[in-house]
């Protein structure tokens, strides 16, 4: 049964490429009644209509390195003060750095920010990521070897072409991890000094039922305090 949040929360969903968090959002979306906002997908937007932010975005992306802020926090901000997120959302992608965080922290004032962290060893992505297949038409997500689709290479919800994403390759997924730890890892210090942060191992044996009940708990444990 679908619960809507009690307080409009924005939900943070941290982790390096790969953790499991697009596999999680859209069912916790629907769960919660609240958009998924996912920068890959709004980036994937301008990319397919050829804007200009698409263009500028295109060259980092390609090499596995994160678009800088200022491109990025506009764009966020801006798809947050939609109507539809007045009740909460989801962010997956935003924010990657710590001076993300404490712009999306200046800006959104009416909502409680709450952030999971998705734990998992490079090891571990490097075997998922590479197995990785995505959907052309409605970005279902699925995995040659741990969720492989019931016809090869065909999506099981729309019937079209699956496809491997140009940076789910070795190479350079070695690069997104070294800028991810980089860049990103001060985020689990910012938000757990903050009592904001939850942090869940995906690399067990839970099946992802169980992984998903944990993500829905860890909604009741923390909230952000005031700096």
């Amino acid at each position: 049964m679908n619960a809507s949040l009690e307080t409009p929360q924005v939900i943070i969903l941290l982790g390096p490429p790969g953790a499991g968090k697009g596999t999680h959002a859209p069912k916790l979306s629907q769960h919660l009644q609240v958009p998924h906002i996912s920068t890959g997908d709004l980036f994937r937007y301008h990319l397919k209509e050829k804007t200009t932010l698409g263009e500028i975005a295109d060259k980092y992306i390609q090499k596995g390195e994160l678009v800088p802020d200022d491109i990025v926090i506009d764009m966020v901000i801006d798809r947050l003060s939609e109507s539809d997120c007045k009740n909460g959302c989801i962010l997956d992608g935003f924010p990657r750095t710590t001076f993300q965080a404490v712009s999306l922290e200046s800006k959104v004032t009416d909502k409680i920010i709450k952030a999971i962290y998705f734990k998992a060893s490079d090891e571990i992505l490097f075997e998922r990521i590479t197995g990785r297949l995505c959907c052309k038409e409605c970005n279902a997500v699925y995995h040659k070897s741990f969720f492989p689709p019931k016809e090869q290479d065909i999506c099981d919800k729309c019937q079209s072409t699956l496809f491997q994403r140009k940076d789910d390759t070795k190479e350079v997924l070695k690069k997104r991890l070294e800028v991810y730890h980089l860049q990103t890892d001060p985020l689990i210090h910012f938000y757990d000094k903050k009592n904001a942060l939850t942090e869940i191992n995906v690399e067990n044996t839970n099946s992802l039922e169980d992984i998903f009940q944990d993500i829905l708990f860890s909604l009741k444990e923390t909230t952000l305090s005031p700096s």
